[in-house]
């Protein structure tokens, strides 16, 4: 019933966009935004209006939950808007159908100024589909009252010191805590360990699965050993009534998490709490490891009716003056890093752990399939550290379902047409 009822309201949602097109006169620039960000971007619109007299934006917002399937539905019905915000992890799959115009040689300026690893997550074969508008990342929010009394003022930057001060501050925390939250129906805590890796994730032109690889199965085995040592408790976030109340009580001392995380701890946490978490970057195999680049990117359709006004709002909602105001009114870390100089971003510890972590992130596999095989990965790590394989076995059944999702992939490689 839901599916049907989703399908339906994205129908009806491109016939009004349809409807909408054709009554939007030809200085008018269709763009489509999600979430906060639809809310709050008109805030930051006002300047280029005024700078492009007669121009005129029309934000149309549409829920997170049902964009990938509207804009798909709208490709189909030919009534794609001008510009959009998109999910990093889309943009294979929109250049795929050849719905994106890549960056115009006259934009390459754009693609300066960006973290590298966000900006190659927007690369499909040697072109640009995508431009970096806002960019997240995951690392350590930490109790630094805790860790200090086990003996350690910051979190170590290794994998080998970093367990030893889980197992200190587990003692420290006392009967019935634990180290770290890891829900185990969340695939983010793995996958950063595994891009912490030298291998890829997927081989063979992204058309195979790599997770049989010496470094995933590593990663595999950091994993669970988290879990076998007690470590981390053997629950599903929906199992954690209240973060905040457990990090509060020392239920566990690192959480892993993005900036949007700031804000609640500052808003949750008591007054007297504010003084005792802080923010660190990831440990890794061998020192300060990767973490995936996530966020949000800017694209142009392909049959945008003016594709200049289009390129033109793009260029005015990354430009770092702009992306400093919007960072004000919605909280998102701007994705040109000479904003990063705003004394909002450098000053403030908390944020400025994500700059440095940005620098290091490490772009996960551009394949359409990508967020279906992370979900299949996540399923049986879970089963592993219920007991049901070992490290090395639970790495070649991600390989075979990843294999097999990726079977049509194989196809279009062989006949020619991936990209």
């Amino acid at each position: 019933m839901s599916a049907r009822l989703t399908r339906r309201t994205a129908l009806i949602g491109v016939a009004s966009a349809a409807a909408c097109a054709r009554q939007d006169g030809a200085n008018v620039i269709r763009f489509w935004a999600m979430g906060n960000e639809a809310a709050r971007v008109p805030e930051v619109l006002g300047a280029f209006e005024a700078a492009n007299p007669g121009r005129r934006v029309r934000v149309q917002a549409l829920p997170w939950t049902a964009a990938h399937e509207r804009l798909l539905t709208a490709y189909a019905g030919n009534a794609l808007p001008d510009v959009a915000q998109v999910g990093n992890t889309w943009v294979s799959e929109m250049t795929a159908i050849g719905a994106l115009r890549p960056v115009e040689p006259s934009e390459q300026g754009l693609l300066e100024d960006n973290f590298p690893g966000v900006l190659e997550t927007n690369r499909i074969g040697d072109r640009y589909f995508a431009l970096p508008w806002y960019v997240d990342t995951r690392l350590l929010f930490y109790r630094t009252d805790l860790l200090a009394r086990a003996g350690y003022e910051a979190p170590p930057q290794d994998w080998a010191d970093w367990k030893a001060s889980m197992h200190a501050v587990k003692r420290v925390a006392g009967e019935g805590n634990y180290a770290i939250l890891m829900p185990l129906n969340e695939f983010e805590q793995l996958l950063t360990f595994g891009l912490q890796q030298d291998e890829p994730l997927l081989r063979d032109e992204s058309s195979r699965g790599n997770f049989s690889s010496p470094g995933f199965v590593a990663a595999l085995e950091f994993y669970k050993s988290l879990f076998d040592e007690g470590l981390a408790p053997v629950a599903s976030a929906t199992q954690i009534s209240n973060v905040w109340n457990e990090f509060s009580r020392g239920f566990f001392s690192y959480y892993f998490s993005g900036p949007w995380s700031i804000g609640d701890f500052q808003r949750r946490l008591a007054p007297e709490f504010q003084d005792k978490w802080a923010t660190a970057e990831m440990p890794g195999p061998n020192g300060l490891g990767a973490s995936a680049p996530g966020g949000s990117s800017l694209v142009v359709f392909r049959d945008a009716r003016d594709p200049e006004a289009a390129w033109s709002l793009v260029r005015h909602l990354l430009d770092p003056q702009t992306q400093i105001a919007f960072h004000a009114v919605t909280g998102n870390l701007p994705a040109r890093v000479s904003a990063w100089q705003a004394p909002a971003l450098a000053n403030d510890p908390y944020v400025a752990t994500f700059g440095r972590q940005l620098q290091r992130a490490k772009p996960v596999p551009k394949v359409p399939e990508w967020e279906r095989i992370v979900t299949e990965m996540q399923v049986v790590a879970e089963r592993m550290v219920r007991g049901e394989y070992a490290p090395a076995a639970a790495a070649r059944e991600i390989d075979r379902r990843a294999d097999a999702l990726l079977e049509k992939r194989r196809w279009m490689l062989d006949q020619g047409r991936a990209v």
